[in-house]
């Protein structure tokens, strides 16, 4: 009957640790990629906004040394991210392989005009620094006309700040969230022992000597479940660079060791702290109150 009820007590107890470690898995692990996400959140939309292409076409009458040393003047400049010359030539043919036709045969000659395909750099893909960019570029003469998606520009930078006003509220949240669900499963495993600390404290056992094995069960219990975050972590980081290798994420070790670290921390601190309070009450209550 004794071993029956012992086993009982075992599995009891298994499945608190259990409840326990779940909750802070899933709750570091939401945090841990929050925490990612908001740390590579420039990284992340200034990608999105270096896909977007300015292109400055040159009037027919530009020759070669005319393209040479506009080519050398964006090559020096500090907000191009990447450019490709595109000769006329070869954007009929492009133009060919897309619309299945040749217009060439009819029109008797190419109408296409020689050109630069243009990437700028995230930080001056806004509407003032490509304004100031374009009028720059607009003193060169042979310039016949410079095309980029100016409405696409403002919607990328309207829905970068949208997005990051809300993350930082979502991660305000989900902490409050962290630190009551932690909590909560930390007080429930404590109270499986209520008996046992007012015993302890009965026959003289002293409050610091009571918390301190729930105090380092509980750590445990965060590490368990800091690693299983960390591990979900290191798992999403592998995913989003396989998806967006340009992003360069798996070889931001710095950010990585950051959210790592923090990810220790709080499941650390919050365990700790959980725990204190929660023996503290029980440590507080009178006998009848523990029924």
């Amino acid at each position: 009957m004794a071993s029956s009820f012992e086993n009982y007590n075992k599995r009891r107890l298994i499945s608190s640790y259990f409840s326990v470690v779940l909750s802070i898995f899933l709750v570091l692990f939401l945090l841990g990629t929050l925490g990612l996400f908001v740390i590579n959140s420039k990284k992340i939309s200034n990608d999105f906004k270096e896909n977007i292409p300015m292109t400055v076409f040159f009037k027919n009458e530009a020759n070669d040394s005319a393209l040479s040393a506009f080519d050398t003047d964006i090559k020096n400049s500090k907000f191009i991210k990447n450019y490709a010359f595109v000769h006329k030539d070869s954007a009929a043919k492009n133009n060919v392989d897309i619309v299945g036709k040749d217009f060439m045969e009819f029109l008797g000659f190419n109408p296409l005009q020689n050109s630069f395909d243009i990437h700028l750099k995230g930080d001056y893909v806004n509407t003032d620094s490509i304004a100031k960019i374009e009028k720059t570029i607009r003193k060169n003469e042979m310039v016949t006309e410079i095309i980029y998606d100016k409405q696409l520009v403002d919607l990328v930078n309207d829905n970068v700040k949208e997005i990051s006003f809300w993350i930082l509220i979502v991660s305000g949240l989900l902490s409050v969230v962290a630190m009551l669900l932690i909590n909560s499963s930390l007080r429930l495993s404590v109270y499986s022992h209520r008996f046992t600390i007012k015993t302890m404290q009965m026959v003289g056992a002293t409050k610091s000597f009571i918390r301190k094995p729930f105090i380092w069960t509980s750590i445990k219990l965060g590490l368990i479940g800091s690693a299983l975050a960390i591990f979900g972590i290191l798992g999403v980081v592998a995913y989003v660079d396989g998806l967006f290798p340009s992003l360069g994420i798996a070889k931001d070790y710095v950010s990585i060791g950051i959210v790592i670290l923090g990810v220790l921390g709080v499941g650390i601190i919050i365990t700790w702290i959980s725990t204190f309070f929660a023996t503290q009450r029980f440590l507080n209550l009178k006998t009848d109150d523990l029924y």
